[in-house]
């Protein structure tokens, strides 16, 4: 061999070298991960109990009774993702419009509808295992050997054989015949997908009953400040009389003082109670994805009215039917079933093919075709503790899933049964309620009365003005009470999404 042939075929071999690298560098990049693996989400809202509904739900505007098994924060649904920009005019915002607004928008309804799409994923990862898996490989080698290097001298045969080159064209195919394993592990994820799904659909009733409970706040912070408005105009007129008669001699500087401080209070309590509907109004917007800085106006009004008696019994039957929460645990069970069922199935047998055809030559237009086939049977033969292991791990999970879905019905039936002694007792409230507000409107009128013509002084009127505003708060608190044990009972029914309408009614 010259040394020119030489040089040219290191200068070859080193190109292809070159080249080699790229393409392992090019494949090392797509191989690398491109992000986190999505993290497994917290659990669902929860309740909390406070003795002033009202106030309790401005602190928590958002605890949404029962567990719906949507794997996102509490926090979730208090968010949305904001669209569109704030306009210059006043929009009218209904109930109905709200809601829908947040069925697209809702910050936790879109995190549980990406959990499904991650739970699909898993879904089609398992189902791989299943299918025939085909690759394909291009590969052009040039090697030159030294047989001297390992001991092998033949008279008159050269040490160095080459450089020469292989080009290889060719397609593997690998498929499990038989994997009880793998076709439960695909049976689990399906299930975890179907019950993903209805979680997501089970998610959209908390959309309905987050919004709605923000709505209805509103609502009760409006009702408040025509009350308080009503108050102050109250002791205005309380105030003026009270000038009038000590101007007139009548009466002393003490009962201008108490009529002074009445009207500041009420004058306090109006300033408190605009900003608590501003905030509310704020909170609602969160809920449904709209600019903050918009304006608008709430159009519909829920008064009181009352629900027909129903059964616990038969709702609970209903709820057992229609919440997609115990659907979606249901489906949970069924796949740590099938994941305890593959725990024990790693100790059997797999069987499984693979082969490979392809072009083989020095070059491209000097080859010819090769393949190979191969049918494998995989036995475990000695790994007693992994599998004892994992079925135990399985077993448990399984448990775990069963009894949290016996417990979730108990729940249900309990979130049933409070919804409707909420809606009874806050019947009983908006009545007596109502009562104490005309009774106490009676004792100042008829106080103011006693105070204009001089029979008394002015404290009667004072503390007449102190009943009224507590009167029409705790009115304004049971109204609030009444409409939203009604829309917990649709949510705890499984119905709040499709029902709402009927159990609030009013507009």
């Amino acid at each position: 061999m010259t040394e020119s042939k030489m040089m040219q075929n290191a200068k070859d071999v080193l190109r292809l070298l070159g080249l080699c690298a790229v393409v392992v560098a090019v494949q090392a990049q797509a191989q690398s991960p491109g992000g986190q693996q999505a993290s497994s989400p917290a659990s669902g809202p929860s309740t909390g109990n406070s003795s002033s509904a009202v106030a309790s739900a401005q602190q928590n505007l958002y605890g949404a009774s029962g567990d719906n098994g949507a794997k996102v924060t509490q926090d979730s649904f208090k968010g949305s993702i904001m669209t569109g920009t704030a306009t210059s005019g006043v929009f009218d915002l209904s109930l109905d419009d709200a809601i829908q607004r947040g069925l697209r928008q809702n910050l936790g309804l879109i995190l549980q509808t990406s959990a499904q799409k991650y739970s699909n994923g898993q879904r089609l990862e398992e189902l791989q295992a299943l299918l025939p898996t085909v690759t394909a490989n291009a590969s052009i080698e040039v090697e030159q050997i030294n047989i001297a290097a390992y001991g092998l001298k033949f008279p008159g045969v050269p040490s160095i054989f080459g450089p020469f080159q292989v080009v290889d064209f060719r397609a593997y195919l690998t498929q499990n015949l038989f994997n009880v394993s793998a076709l439960k592990n695909y049976l689990s994820a399906k299930h975890n997908f179907e019950g993903a799904k209805l979680t997501a659909e089970d998610a959209r009733d908390l959309v309905v009953l987050t919004v709605g409970n923000a709505y209805l706040l509103c609502i009760a912070d409006g009702a408040r400040i025509e009350a308080v408005t009503a108050e102050l105009a109250t002791s205005k007129v309380s105030l003026d009389q009270a000038v009038a008669a000590h101007d007139a001699g009548t009466s002393p500087k003490l009962d201008v003082l108490r009529a002074q401080v009445d009207y500041q209070n009420e004058e306090q309590s109006l300033i408190s109670a605009k900003n608590n509907l501003e905030k509310d109004k704020l909170a609602l917007a969160r809920t449904i994805g709209l600019p903050l800085d918009q304006q608008f106006r709430l159009t519909d009004l829920e008064p009181f009215q009352p629900l027909n008696h129903v059964d616990p019994q038969t709702a609970f039957q209903q709820a057992l039917k229609s919440r997609k929460d115990l659907q979606a645990a249901a489906e949970t069970v069924k796949g740590a079933n099938d994941e305890k069922t593959s725990a024990w199935a790693y100790q059997l047998p797999v069987v499984s093919f693979s082969g490979d055809y392809g072009d083989q030559g020095t070059t491209a237009a000097h080859s010819h075709g090769t393949f190979t086939a191969t049918g494998q049977v995989s036995v475990p033969v000695l790994q007693l503790a992994k599998t004892h292991g994992q079925e135990q791990v399985a077993e448990a999970q399984f448990e775990q899933a069963r009894d949290k879905l016996s417990d979730q019905v108990q729940q249900v039936n309990q979130d049933v049964r409070d919804s409707l002694l909420d809606i009874e007792t806050a019947a009983k409230l908006v009545e007596s309620t109502h009562s104490n507000v005309d009774l106490a409107n009676e004792a100042l009128s008829e106080a103011q009365q006693r105070f204009h013509a001089g029979i008394s002084d002015n404290l009667p009127v004072s503390q007449a003005q102190s009943q009224t505003e507590q009167a029409n708060d705790q009115y304004i608190s049971a109204l609030y009470q009444h409409n939203i044990a009604k829309l917990s009972l649709a949510r705890a029914l499984g119905v709040a999404q499709t029902n709402y309408k009927d159990y609030l009614g009013g507009k």
